[in-house]
């Protein structure tokens, strides 16, 4: 957990991006129990991709009066660095971390005065086969938050969750489940995120 005490003890309005994934439901599912929750993902009512910019242009414009943007959509693919082209890196380079960067940099813009932002980027807990483009963004991200934190106006707060490996996901991959984290209890140190007074932090839960 973030080890941040409680912010206040009102009900804010939060969006959260990736809402249909895995982690992202149970991040939404854990803020509904006190606060309002706009769920948004590639496909529903309240439709965004990290990818297309004017999609994130497009979600702003129609949720506003935010207190808080949540951001679980990103992933980054296994990539063989000996035989991956310039392109396929650049396009995982463009999805999860310009990509939140992105979202991240109009939220700016969106998020009431004293609000906060918090991406996801991600932990392996030894080298990954595959792993050095993930590695890269994870980075990136981190570094990101780390820096934008001394340069956001009206008291906003910006913060990123590490996560390692998800034990649902695990799961689906035929993986033992035991060597993850369950994304109920993944989904509190993002709760925490919203309501302390973290800034400038990356958490791994």
């Amino acid at each position: 957990m973030c080890g941040a005490r409680q912010r206040h003890d009102r009900s804010v309005k939060v969006l959260v991006i990736g809402a249909s994934g895995t982690l992202g439901g149970a991040v939404a599912e854990a803020l509904a129990d006190s606060h309002e929750v706009v769920r948004a993902a590639r496909s529903g009512p309240v439709r965004v991709d990290l990818a297309d910019m004017d999609s994130l242009d497009a979600l702003f414009a129609e949720v506003t009066g935010l207190d808080a943007v949540v951001c679980c959509a990103a992933s980054g693919p296994l990539v063989d660095l000996q035989q991956v082209s310039d392109v396929e890196f650049a396009a995982g380079l463009h999805d999860k971390l310009l990509g939140q960067v992105a979202l991240a940099r109009r939220a700016i813009h969106s998020v009431r005065d004293g609000g906060s932002i918090t991406l996801t980027a991600g932990t392996f807990v030894s080298p990954l086969a595959g792993g050095s483009l993930g590695a890269l963004v994870n980075s990136g991200l981190e570094g990101f938050v780390r820096n934008a934190a001394a340069e956001l106006p009206r008291g906003l707060r910006i913060n990123a969750v590490s996560p390692g490996w998800i034990s649902e996901t695990l799961a689906k991959l035929g993986m033992d489940a035991s060597d993850g984290t369950p994304a109920a209890d993944v989904a509190k140190t993002y709760v925490a995120a919203v309501e302390g007074v973290s800034q400038g932090q990356v958490f791994r839960p």
